[in-house]
């Protein structure tokens, strides 16, 4: 046997080891992934067992740890969130989570008549927060982070509230405009709604 056939022989069975190995690989992979993600959910579930013990402060430190390293962010996590955030009185980080669990889940939420409740609490807070100038720093910025909009993949657009149409007050009347940024059914993809989140969605007929 001469040197070249040799070397096509050994390159053939080198080549079915690798891809005999790949699936392996793959499948290692996924459940790896899987692991993290129950490891991640785990730690969820400490935070909000911390948060009605009324330990807010550590309960806060396990929905950030979270938060920095789950890929898309639960939708349950921005209510835990919002919710632990009015207790450590930092109510526009509060608004701000508890918003985004409300056009996430709309009314059908599991959620979704306490977020709104909060709601209306940590507005009232931020009010009278901001009348004394005492405005807290340091808070989370949402915009870091990917929300996950859930099976449904489509958020109620945030921009026209979902009737696709916005109204703006005028001297002579109200005018109403298409609004350049949802479908004609006034939804976002989940692709969408973060980028207008983080101010990267253009409107649509200017280089959407």
């Amino acid at each position: 046997m001469n040197r070249t056939l040799l070397i096509i022989l050994l390159t053939a069975c080198l080549s079915r080891v690798v891809y005999a190995q790949q699936p392996r690989v793959d499948e290692y992979l996924v459940q790896k992934e899987q692991m993290k993600k129950a490891q991640l959910m785990r730690e969820m579930d400490s935070g909000v067992y911390l948060m009605d013990m009324g330990k807010y402060a550590l309960a806060d430190a396990k929905f950030q740890y979270v938060l920095e390293n789950v890929r898309s962010v639960p939708s349950d996590l921005t209510f835990y969130f919002g919710k632990n955030s009015f207790y450590l009185q930092r109510y526009k980080q509060s608004i701000d989570w508890l918003t985004k669990y409300i056009q996430l889940k709309g009314t059908n939420g599991q959620f979704s008549q306490e977020a709104v409740d909060w709601l209306k609490q940590a507005e009232g807070e931020y009010l009278k927060e901001k009348a004394t100038a005492s405005v807290k720093a340091g808070e989370v910025l949402s915009t870091n982070y990917d929300i996950d909009c859930g099976p449904a993949g489509k958020v109620t657009c945030p921009v026209c509230k979902g009737d696709h149409v916005v109204i703006k007050r005028g001297a002579f009347g109200d005018e109403y405009k298409t609004c350049l940024y949802c479908d004609e059914h006034g939804w976002l993809t989940c692709d969408e709604y973060n980028r207008l989140l983080r101010g990267q969605l253009k409107p649509r007929g200017t280089g959407y």
